[in-house]
Order: structure tokens, then sequence, then C-alpha cells
């Protein structure tokens, strides 16, 4: 970043859960950065290569649809991308955590979503989230 950029920094605000900020904190900590620097790594390397592809697993033909060959080369080029951004080497559970953060984040808004449009619930006596009459 030159110091152009550097100098025309602002600040963003978000909210999250308190637990999904604590784990933030112990990742970061984990990776000896600050917050801030977790949260932005962590949001840039999601916006390279976590692009969803909605279409089908074939073509109207009946022939398979060629992204799903290419998602080994888009893990590799995230995989990349994530060792090119850090100075050190990075284990195994490392680039796990850093290629599926967004996973939890996204899993949170839609339980979020169903929760609010009545399919699911949460059930203490089941032990997780249970569909809804409605669903």
């Amino acid at each position: 970043m030159s110091e152009d950029e550097e100098a025309t920094r602002t600040a963003v605000r978000t909210y999250v859960p308190s637990y999904q900020k604590q784990r933030w904190a112990e990742e970061a900590d984990e990776l000896e950065m600050s917050q801030s620097e977790f949260v932005r790594t962590m949001v840039q390397a999601g916006r390279r290569s976590f692009e969803l592809d909605e279409s089908p697993d074939t073509d109207p033909e009946g022939r398979a649809n060629e992204s799903i060959a290419s998602d080994d080369g888009e893990l590799a080029d995230r995989v990349l991308g994530i060792l090119h951004e850090r100075d050190d080497p990075q284990t195994w559970d490392d680039l796990v955590a850093a290629v599926t953060n967004d996973v939890e984040d996204r899993l949170d808004g839609a339980l979020g979503t169903l929760q609010e449009a009545g399919k699911l619930r949460y059930s203490g006596r089941d032990g997780g989230y249970v569909p809804t009459d409605d669903a």
C-alpha cells in the first residue's frame, strides 16, 4: 500500500454477534495481526475467490458443466493469493481457516433469514435448529 493510500484510510463500522468478534479476535491474535488487519485481510481474501457459480451441473444437452472441474483451480488461485498476502509460512489449519471463514458468516446470515421468515427455530430441547411447520 502506498503512503498516499495509507494516509487516506477511513473507519468502517460493522456489527457482528459477540461470539463472532471474540472468534475474530482470537484468530487475529494467533496470526499476530491487529483485529483491523485481520478483518481487512479476510474481506479481501473472500472477495477474490468466493464468487458463486449458480449455473446447473449440466448444460441443456446433458453435458457436464466445466465449472465443476475448475473449482480446484479457483481454490488453488485463492491459496496462492493467501500465501502471497502473508509474510510467513501457513499451516494447514491456517489455510483452512482462511478459505472457509466466510462460510460461517454466510451460514449465520442464512439461519437468521430463515428464522425471520419463520421457517426454522432454535430448539434447546432438541439441541439445534429445527424446521417449523411453515417450512
